[in-house]
């Protein structure tokens, strides 16, 4: 114990004083990276404590067990540390790849990760984006304390060693099975190597022999001992890396950079990004940078917890797409080679197409034109742009809404990027099937397929509709492939094609061919025309291939054509029967928030004329599936979307059809918001008299002008304006006479 308290004075009251000219109580105070972390009665969000930059390339955590496809490095309920790694997972449900471990340890050399393990209490950790420590248990009454900070591509670790025993870090090149390298510069005392593991490499068509995920090891004073490990066994039964040996007692300074590049650009990467020792200072520059990302969105009017959770969602909503160059140049996982120009990876595109994205527009607008050009970039190299790039095709999910991308970022008057190179890749999407198109049923995760681009194109183009008998997810996929055909005809319109912009619209209604009068739903249809079997409520590989619906079912996808909420209510016969439909989808519970296609359904009252069900809807939403310790998120966040629902909610408006720039408003959940936006304005929203009981408008103006539409647009947001709202305990009759406008004509 009296070790402990000296870790105490030396490690976690220096770390204090480190940011003690930092000011108190800005939104990273707020910020609590252990949500999500923990399965719950709510869920499990997948989330884990990074301590990173905004759309850094590489995220840093505590490991507590060993990730792969379906488990992340960091849980909380786990008990004990296996290392401390550079890590570029981006999600529970993808795969990491070009990786790298670090661990303390004082004793005996312990390479694997069960024998290297030490025991952690919660109390002895902390865990902020800027910083994290722990105090890991290495027996005996020996106390090790880790601390890190981090930059876009580098970490810089500060390990106290207790006062007898070895003092020794670890540095895992590769796991056993993985043929990664590690080397010694016993002159410059410093560890290299890389690691070649991609785990989705099995999910896309291209082998990637080049790729390999760079580091360098550099440590501020020199170590007594640097030696490799497992170097010398061909089978790589072992894992693989190398160590360095301190004396005990000592307090060791180490920097790892990271590359896709070479050996060569981790260490210049670390000369750009940590330039030298100190710690507090590399921390506060971590510190002020997210400092200011977090204050482009403040609240008035909430309680502490409330703010944490809610800067904390704003945190998720930072980290992803994540950077994927390094100054000027970046390898390209898509033609296995270097090229020059700015990248970025981990486009969850079939989750934030949703809501991430539109998010990014308002509060990360800098990134906006890097994102989109990755994107081309990716189509440049590889043939078509990506759905899921980890970092290169896996052909996880369904349809091609980097065509919603690409679409909103003209809408909203992004230059930044090649829109004809932007056109010829929407139009690709939109026109060419894959390859083996009508030989294949596009099962999910299935491995070693070509890309995978819109499954079933081919006899989309033919019926109207992809048939369930010819491929998987088939019904899922017609309804999201129209609301893409609508995104590709805003990029005609926007680039002067009349042509192919009405051609896209009529074809955009592709929708209404599923929709099946009798049972009032969506409905997969035969390759003969008629109706497949609708499915049940479960999600199971089998009611994919009978039904044709992805992560869903037929209620939860009567509703996903985003962009034509108008020829739906039509269908359904009206408005009234909309809103009663959808008062059953929420009543016999097929709302499942932890899954994002049914993010918007809370919103969708707007369009039948009761916004006051959107109103409460949404609250309560909000209260069921977002909480405040690391139990506290629904579903896995999904590179942000999950966050990013959250965020809108709390500001009263949501991205319905996020390439329209419309917003459709709820109910905001604070009595002041704001948006500092790039150019310098700022929009904010006011709701009178709210409460957590005084949840319906009552009256609204924009900048003292009445509004009578449930609807904002980009243009007055970012024009400033100001959303005042004034609030009741009961529903209110405002905004119920809106209605949605039809699509343009197509003749």
């Amino acid at each position: 114990m009296n070790l402990l308290l000296k870790l105490s004075a030396c490690g976690f009251v220096m770390a204090q004083l480190s940011i003690g000219s930092l000011n108190a109580q800005r939104p990273l105070d707020y910020v609590d990276p252990l949500i999500g972390t923990q399965k719950s009665s709510i869920g499990y969000g997948g989330t884990m404590p990074f301590v990173m930059a905004p759309f850094g390339m590489t995220d840093w955590t505590a490991q507590t067990r060993q990730n792969r496809v379906s488990v992340t490095s960091y849980n909380y309920d786990d008990q004990t540390i296996s290392g401390f790694i550079g890590t570029h997972q981006p999600a529970i449900w993808m795969g990491d790849y070009g990786y790298v471990v670090v661990m303390p340890q004082s004793g005996p050399l312990h390479v694997s990760p069960d024998d290297r393990r030490l025991p952690y209490r919660h109390s002895h950790e902390k865990a902020h984006p800027d910083y994290y420590s722990v105090v890991l248990d290495a027996g005996s009454g020996h106390l090790i304390r880790a601390e890190m900070t981090a930059t876009p591509r580098c970490a810089l670790f500060r390990f106290t060693f207790p006062r007898s025993g070895t003092a020794r870090i670890l540095v895992e090149a590769s796991r056993p099975g993985i043929f990664g390298h590690a080397s010694v510069d016993q002159e410059h005392h410093e560890i290299t190597g890389y690691n070649p593991h991609r785990m989705d490499d099995r999910l896309g068509p291209l082998l990637l022999p080049n790729f390999k995920g760079y580091f360098v090891v550099q440590f501020e004073h020199d170590p007594a001992v640097v030696r490799t490990y497992g170097m010398d066994d061909s089978s790589a039964r072992l894992s693989r890396g190398a160590y360095a040996e301190f004396h005990p007692g000592e307090t060791v300074l180490m920097r790892v950079g990271t590359s896709f590049l070479s050996v060569k650009q981790a260490r210049e990467n670390l000369a750009h990004e940590l330039p030298d020792w100190k710690f507090s200072a590399a921390r506060e520059r971590l510190h002020a940078e997210w400092n200011e990302k977090l204050s482009r969105l403040q609240i008035d009017g909430a309680t502490r917890q409330d703010k944490v959770r809610l800067y904390t969602a704003l945190y998720h909503a930072l980290l992803y797409p994540r950077l994927f160059s390094e100054y000027g140049h970046y390898y390209s996982a898509f033609d296995d080679s270097i090229h020059s120009g700015e990248s970025y990876t981990a486009f969850s595109t079939w989750d934030t197409f949703r809501a991430e994205n539109s998010l990014l527009t308002l509060l990360a607008p800098e990134r906006i034109d890097g994102m989109v050009s990755a994107l081309l970039q990716d189509y440049k190299e590889g043939g078509w742009m990506p759905k899921w790039p980890n970092p290169s095709y896996t052909n996880i999910m369904i349809s091609t809404h980097a065509d919603s991308l690409v679409a909103e970022a003209m809408r909203k008057g992004f230059h930044g990027f090649d829109r004809e190179l932007a056109w010829q890749a929407v139009y690709k999407d939109a026109m060419v099937p894959p390859d083996q198109d009508t030989g294949r049923r596009w099962l999910d995760r299935e491995e070693h397929t070509p890309y995978e681009a819109r499954g079933g194109l081919t006899y989309y183009k033919q019926l109207g509709y992809i048939p369930t008998d010819k491929a998987d997810e088939a019904a899922s996929s017609t309804l999201e492939d129209s609301y893409d055909d609508w995104c590709v005809a805003q990029v005609a319109k926007f680039l002067g094609r009349d042509l192919d912009y009405r051609f896209f619209i009529k074809r955009s209604l592709n929708d209404r061919n599923l929709f099946n009068l009798e049972l009032g739903l969506m409905n997969g249809k035969l390759f003969d025309g008629t109706w497949a079997p609708l499915g049940g409520r479960d999600d199971t590989t089998a009611n994919r291939s009978i039904s044709g619906w992805t992560e869903g079912n037929a209620w939860v996808y009567t509703w996903s054509p985003l962009h034509d909420q108008l020829g739906l209510i039509e269908l359904m016969g009206g408005a009234k029967a909309y809103d009663e439909k959808l008062d059953q989808y929420f009543r016999d519970g097929y709302n499942v928030h932890s899954n994002e296609p049914s993010h918007h359904f809370g919103y969708l009252y707007d369009f039948g004329g009761e916004p006051w069900k959107t109103q409460a809807k949404v609250r309560e939403i909000a209260a069921k599936e977002y909480g405040y310790g690391p139990g506290g998120l629904d579903g896995d966040d999904d590179c942000g979307q999950m966050s990013a629902w959250l965020i809108f909610t709390a500001l009263g408006f949501y991205p319905v059809n996020p390439a329209s720039g419309d917003y459709m408003i709820g109910s905001p959940l604070y009595g002041r918001m704001s948006l500092q936006l790039a150019n310098g304005k700022v929009f904010r929203i006011e709701a009178v008299n709210n409460s957590s009981t005084s949840v319906y408008i009552q009256s609204a103006s924009l900048d003292g002008h009445p509004l009578d539409a449930p609807i904002i647009t980009w243009e007055q947001i970012q024009s400033g304006a100001t959303l005042h709202l004034r609030m009741g305990p009961k529903p209110s009759q405002w905004a119920s006479n809106w209605r949605p406008p039809p699509l343009l004509p197509t003749s």
